[in-house]
């Protein structure tokens, strides 16, 4: 059994429990996840099955988008209402324009520091491990990059008022801080209220499915025929044919003449292409020489 299998994680579950329990139910000890959600999030986990364990970095570099309730009047040293209380204001007075010039602000690049109850390594130790141990440690700024940030809801008659926005970002952003900063721009103390991831690696609510799901289908034997072929995720790469005997080099690793590919449109900067048999076979991931023009392999997923 191999493939993607795209997963609603539900609340109150790790990454990790998500991964151990799919192992259980498929008997399967080969499998991946594309990017760690935390244990009160929910949303979409695609996990990688088999040989497709090998396109969990490509899954993992794409972008990812998320539905996100920002809490403002109070901030938690985790960032969100998880977390203790650390600064609060009775009430907070907003006007819906200064919340949409505040949120279009952040649309673009952004640095972002870590926060302290992330996986992010200091010195050999992660962060949430230092977190509870009672110590902040000074973090270095990384870039993050918002596509899009749309305002959804307001609750701006409560004292402690609620936004509702969706984003997509690039890898490694930290919603969490993305709301405490907005808060900070907005001059007031934020929090993360609430995260649903809506896509990632190019799957969304539509492909994914329940652990109930997952569990039923593969007792009655219907799992496998769900699982999505590997090159699924792979969508943003550029494509390419060849064929049969050309193909038969593929399998080997050796290089292929860029002119011997049909359909491939490559633009500048761009390395990566997923390579098919004319037939429609993947091949597996290769990488353009723009030195000698050719195609030399990365991953090949398929053997003669």
């Amino acid at each position: 059994m191999e493939g993607i299998l795209p997963v609603w994680k539900p609340a109150g579950w790790t990454s990790h429990d998500v991964v151990a329990k799919v192992r259980g139910i498929l008997k399967v000890k080969r499998i991946g996840h594309t990017g760690t959600l935390d244990p009160q999030v929910t949303g979409v986990l695609p996990l990688c099955i088999g040989r497709a364990t090998r396109v969990v970095e490509y899954v993992q570099e794409r972008p990812k988008a998320y539905e996100a309730v920002l809490q403002l009047g109070l901030a938690t040293d985790t960032e969100d209402l998880t977390g203790t209380v650390i600064s609060q204001i009775d009430k907070v007075v907003i006007e819906k324009s200064e919340i949409r010039r505040t949120l279009s602000s952040f649309v673009g690049e952004i640095m972002q520091v870590p926060p302290m109850y992330s996986a992010v390594r200091v010195d050999g130790k992660r962060l949430y491990e230092l977190a509870r141990e009672g110590q902040v440690v000074e973090r270095k700024a990384r870039p993050a990059v918002i596509y899009t940030l749309d305002l959804l809801d307001l609750e701006l008659d409560r004292d402690h008022p609620r936004i509702r926005f969706s984003v997509q970002c690039s890898k490694g952003t930290y919603i969490r801080t993305l709301c405490v900063d907005i808060g900070k721009a907005l001059g007031v103390p934020a929090a993360m209220a609430e995260l649903t991831r809506t896509m990632s690696g190019g799957f969304s609510q539509e492909d994914c499915l329940t652990m109930e799901e997952i569990r039923s289908l593969q007792a009655t034997g219907e799992l496998a025929s769900k699982l999505l072929p590997a090159d699924s995720a792979l969508g943003h790469l550029p494509r390419g044919m060849v064929n049969a005997s050309t193909a038969q080099h593929a399998y080997q690793g050796k290089r292929i003449p860029l002119q011997d590919v049909e359909a491939l449109v490559l633009e500048e900067g761009q390395g990566l292409v997923c390579l098919y048999r004319n037939d429609g076979l993947f091949l597996g991931i290769f990488e353009a020489d723009r030195e000698t023009n050719e195609l030399k392999a990365v991953k090949v997923f398929t053997s003669a």
